[in-house]
């Protein structure tokens, strides 16, 4: 309840600085009416951490009519503080309740709300709302969220394997189940003492993956905490690091290409030896010695619509469309496509530290996947 909290804090705050000033509050999106009629529109506008940590926050709108009821009222300058107050506790109500209709799950920044142990326990080191995952020659460890979602965004922030990670593989994905089951990756490969991390991309849609992209970072991924976040509605997928794309994964049904779009997902992460193909190839194996390796995690956040699993699919997918009064943020058209300034950095990433896609591989794809033919990020 954080984001809707810090909202509200931010409304009572804009509201009491636009009466005196009678000007818009810049970055609070409140503005003071001076009339408000039967059948207008009330705005309340909620500020928080819907998208993310830094960069992410956004401001997300709640709008309902007041069509129902008999208001007629008018502000002027000597408009008394009692009656302030009283607009203002309608139009906070009003705020919340239709806000809580547009999200699916409020974020949350603690492992247990969220999250659950999937394999080897005993690899767990919990200090406090910091949780570890260890590897060693003896076992991984995994997680897995408790429910499943239909679009939304997830966000964690990870701290990958100090040192030589060489043959290690930290993985944070989304999944839905069986043999024709859709999944968006995150892998991050380790590699020696020195030598950059590569972060692996795939997307399989319809049990079919083989959409693999590389990348190095523009930091060291293993002296701090980064989010790494997955934004998923029915016209993309975006992967993002801190915020910036690094990639994007488009809606292309009209071209008769399979989007994924029907299938809940769940949320998991784990750490696993891969050193049969992890570093160079596979020729650069896990030096058991400098083990335990050690991912570290904190911020979980999942701001997406959530579906038990006793609803059939189509339900599910009925829930968690936009249709009538209920709007998700995520369905607002600037969630669409990529904005000006995300696709210019996404032009930078590719430009920069790119340093392989499968679209050009074609030792693997003699014929270019169709989907590639019609991306254009190059």
């Amino acid at each position: 309840m954080r984001s809707i909290s810090k909202g509200f804090k931010d409304l009572s705050e804009g509201f009491r600085e636009g009466m005196s000033e009678r000007e818009p509050i810049k970055g609070k999106k409140l503005r003071v009416f001076k009339e408000f009629k039967r059948e207008q529109v009330v705005a309340g506008w909620l500020s928080g951490l819907v998208a993310g940590q830094g960069a992410g926050r956004s401001l997300f709108r709640a709008e309902a009519s007041l069509s129902s009821l008999s208001l007629s009222l008018s502000f002027y300058s000597s408009v008394s503080i009692t009656s302030i107050a009283v607009l203002f506790k309608m139009s906070v109500a009003l705020g919340f309740f239709v806000a809580l209709m547009m999200l699916g799950l409020v974020s949350s920044a603690k492992f247990d709300e969220l999250f659950q142990p999937g394999w080897a326990t005993d690899h767990f080191i919990y200090e406090g709302e910091l949780l570890k995952l260890k590897l060693d020659n003896y076992s991984g460890a995994g997680f897995a969220s408790k429910s499943k979602y239909l679009f939304g965004k997830v966000t964690l922030q990870i701290k990958l394997v100090e040192g030589d990670s060489a043959g290690t593989v930290t993985a944070y994905y989304m999944s839905s189940d069986g043999p024709n089951h859709n999944e968006f990756d995150f892998e991050f490969l380790g590699n020696t003492t020195g030598e950059p991390y590569l972060v692996q991309t795939n997307v399989y849609v319809n049990g079919v993956g083989n959409r693999e992209q590389r990348m190095n970072l523009w930091f060291d991924p293993t002296k701090d905490f980064h989010s790494y976040s997955i934004l998923w509605n029915q016209r993309q997928v975006l992967f993002l690091v801190d915020e910036t794309p690094i990639r994007v994964h488009t809606n292309m049904e009209h071209k008769g290409i399979p989007f994924p779009k029907d299938q809940a997902m769940g949320v998991y992460s784990s750490i696993w030896n891969a050193d049969d193909w992890a570093t160079q190839g596979g020729l650069v194996k896990t030096d058991w010695s400098h083990a335990p390796f050690i991912a570290s995690y904190e911020g979980f956040e999942i701001d997406a619509c959530e579906c038990p699993v006793s609803v059939v699919a189509d339900e599910n997918a009925k829930k968690c469309s936009s249709s009538g009064g209920k709007r998700f943020w995520w369905d607002e058209p600037t969630m669409s496509e990529l904005s000006l300034h995300q696709s210019h950095q996404l032009v930078w990433v590719r430009a920069n530290h790119l340093v392989y896609d499968y679209c050009t591989d074609t030792a693997r794809f003699p014929v270019m996947p169709v989907e590639c033919e019609h991306h254009r990020h190059q």
